[in-house]
């Protein structure tokens, strides 16, 4: 049935009967004799197959398609090198590539949303590039976990701070904006949706825009929903007083907190007592989380046997996504139902995520974590 339901889509989009308005998509690619060249729709429901043509000889390719309803996106591929473009009606969009670098080193004319959705592609990229040299660095020691995250953490301020500004809200109603919002680092969307209030004012933007321009076009419509379930997500709405969770403060000073996690078994921080305690809190769905988790799983592995345990805390709003990606880690992992509007977030004060504190074998509270500096170096000190 979704075979039958793609093939639909598929002929709808390329315009079968070819009565109507059309767009084109044409152009060159070099050093490609023999490949296969596809037009795709990336359409909400994924990517669709259009067409292809076995480029020969200059590479010269001309596709069709039915003029979409409101701008839709397309994206061109040999291989797994692939071209992403925008059409928002009966334009005609030239295209001219070389195969070794296809995805990159192109010239796409006759769309202003594609010359944008192409730098957008090559920030992207960039900032990938030097997301994974550092992660490289990090793994061969050549820098530390700290100086891994602070970098990490500018660099993804830097690139946000971009597109929000030159892309996202200089031009709210157009593809490119549109494109934007669901760019990813390391497979997690730079911008998150459902957590972070500033990037749900992003997607809000786009959405008020798409609505007043094509307010019957599904993408409109699912843009709006995520709007909706992101603002319902971070809404500062108290739990009812029985369910609320009581922040508590022990002779020691540390505060505790009692959670449960994925089986529905409560932990509470001050039975870990006798142990020494790296208190994380943080959002699964966040393009930091891997790298953040593989940091930790690092420190686990070499230290778990002398005492070190982990109390990691998410407050992820999406359930499921929390489940799945803890059923992988070792130590104990707990969410936090009322997620960026977590009490015992606020009792710890916590400004930003992923944010960690040590905690000693006397369930004192030793360092937060922008006073670490090293943090393995402080977990061997208290171990």
């Amino acid at each position: 049935m979704k075979k039958i339901f793609y093939a639909a889509c598929a002929a709808a989009l390329l315009g079968a009967c070819s009565a109507g308005p059309q767009f084109k998509i044409e152009g060159k690619v070099s050093g490609a004799d023999g490949k296969m060249l596809y037009l795709e729709a990336s359409a909400l429901e994924g990517i669709l197959p259009l067409d292809s043509v076995e480029l020969k000889g200059d590479g010269s390719f001309a596709f069709k398609g039915e003029r979409p309803a409101s701008p839709e996106f397309y994206r061109l591929r040999v291989d797994d090198k692939v071209i992403n473009l925008s059409v928002d009606s009966t334009e005609t969009l030239d295209v001219t590539a070389s195969y070794p670098n296809f995805a990159t080193d192109y010239v796409v004319q006759g769309s202003p949303n594609s010359e944008k959705i192409k730098e957008l592609t090559l920030k992207q990229a960039a900032l990938q590039t030097r997301v994974d040299e550092l992660s490289a660095a990090m793994n061969a020691r050549s820098i530390g976990v700290d100086d891994f995250q602070d970098s990490l953490a500018v660099l993804l301020k830097t690139f946000k701070d971009d597109v929000k500004i030159n892309y996202i809200f200089a031009a709210p109603n157009t593809a490119a904006a549109y494109f934007a919002l669901f760019q990813k680092l390391n497979n997690y969307l730079i911008f998150d949706p459902l957590n972070s209030k500033e990037d749900i004012r992003c997607f809000a933007a786009v959405a008020t825009s798409l609505n007043q321009f094509y307010p019957h076009a599904d993408r409109s419509k699912n843009l709006y929903n995520i709007v909706i379930k992101g603002m319902k997500n971070t809404r500062a709405t108290q739990q009812p007083a029985a369910d609320a969770p009581q922040v508590t403060v022990q002779e020691t000073g540390i505060i505790d907190i009692n959670l449960r996690d994925m089986d529905g078994n409560a932990h509470k921080l001050t039975d870990l007592k006798g142990k020494v305690v790296i208190l994380d809190f943080t959002i699964y769905q966040s393009a930091v989380s891997a790298s953040h988790n593989y940091m930790l799983r690092d420190l686990y592995d070499k230290y778990a046997s002398a005492g070190l345990e982990i109390y990691q805390v998410s407050m992820d709003a999406d359930e499921h996504y929390w489940k799945t990606t803890a059923d992988n880690l070792p130590w104990i992992c707990v969410r936090d139902a009322n997620g960026i509007y977590s009490s015992y977030a606020s009792a710890y004060n916590v400004q930003n995520i992923p944010t960690l504190y040590l905690i000693n074998r006397n369930n004192e509270l030793s360092l937060r974590g922008e006073a670490i500096k090293d943090l393995e170096a402080e977990v061997k000190k208290l171990l």
